[in-house]
């Protein structure tokens, strides 16, 4: 039995040494093992790179007692600096005050699967629903006051009003709306202020416009529309009629960006486990966290929202059941 047992370890080992091999030898060019154990491509960093003064503000949130995340899929900030916790446990939006008392929860039961969730300039909250296949425009009161899409029915890549697994909604100064409709489709998907479809780009693939998980996107405010191709690990960069701009290879995988007031963008990695500060020129200012599951460590980085000010940041993980928040005050 000894002898078997010994045997039958032998093999495992074995086995395991050509699975890691044959990983490996699957590896592109300029990819590493990540932390989890499948191929990331890590950023190309500048010599020195700091975390531009920010530190941990351990345990700022305080959940009422028995309550919990589940997966905490995004953040958003409204204009009074109160922070939403959008998640995928038994209350899917959480509110804090900037200091992190909890104010309430809302949203109960409307969502499948919780995603994307952003403000937009008239304080209403956009919230993506990944499997329901919908995006829910809700008033601060927390009424439904649009939707795009349509709960529980996916749409091809060419249809103007159906998504297949959107990940993120932008809304721009003027109101229109920019849709990442991103797992099942490969496209962004453009709407006016109404709801009334405009135009859609993008298709699989790995050229300019094109998409491999289209998974968040943003504006700057010379009206820029910044793409995180994931899992292409690169940011496209167009204008807001979605002719192709410009891109970044080297800045890792975007799993979520968002813009500050002096244009800044923070972009969280959830394969490199970690959140970038850049300019809009693409150039990486600084890092900040590593994977892991200690404070101030990521799992599945994968939303994040910055104040106005660029002074605070917050951080969803997926896999920590966490929101994370980090300042320079």
């Amino acid at each position: 039995m000894r002898r078997l047992l010994l045997g039958l370890l032998v093999i495992a080992s074995l086995c395991a040494v050509h699975a890691q091999r044959r990983e490996r030898a699957a590896l592109k060019p300029g990819q590493v093992i990540g932390a989890e154990g499948y191929p990331v491509t890590p950023p190309a960093l500048p010599p020195n790179t700091s975390s531009l003064g920010f530190k941990l503000v351990p345990n700022w949130d305080q959940l009422p007692a028995g309550w919990y995340y589940d997966e905490a899929s995004w953040v958003a900030i409204d204009a009074k600096g109160h922070v939403y916790v959008f998640n995928r446990g038994p209350h899917n939006i959480i509110e804090y005050e900037a200091n992190g008392k909890f104010v309430r929860s809302f949203g109960e039961g409307m969502f499948t699967r919780t995603h994307g969730a952003r403000f937009d300039p008239e304080g209403n909250l956009w919230g993506v629903d990944v499997n329901g296949h919908a995006i829910l425009k809700l008033d601060p009161q927390g009424r439904v006051k649009m939707v795009l899409g349509r709960k529980n029915t996916e749409g091809k890549n060419d249809d103007p009003t159906l998504f297949n697994r959107p990940a993120d909604a932008f809304v721009a100064p003027n109101g229109d709306i920019y849709v990442a409709d991103g797992y099942g489709n490969s496209r962004v998907v453009k709407f006016n202020k109404d709801g009334k479809f405009l135009k859609a780009w993008g298709k699989k693939g790995t050229g300019p416009g094109e998409f491999n998980l289209v998974h968040t996107v943003a504006m700057d405010k010379r009206g820029r529309v910044y793409v995180g191709d994931r899992e292409n690990y690169r940011i496209q960069i167009f204008d807001s009629e979605g002719n192709f701009l410009n891109q970044w290879t080297n800045v890792g995988s975007p799993w979520s960006i968002d813009i500050t007031a002096d244009q800044r963008i923070f972009m969280a990695d959830g394969h490199n486990n970690d959140v970038l500060i850049l300019n809009l020129e693409g150039q990486i200012l600084g890092k900040v966290g590593t994977p892991g599951k200690l404070p101030g460590e990521f799992i599945h980085s994968h939303g994040i929202a910055v104040t106005p000010d660029g002074k605070d940041f917050y951080v969803a993980e997926t896999v920590n059941w966490r929101v994370q928040k980090f300042t320079v005050k």
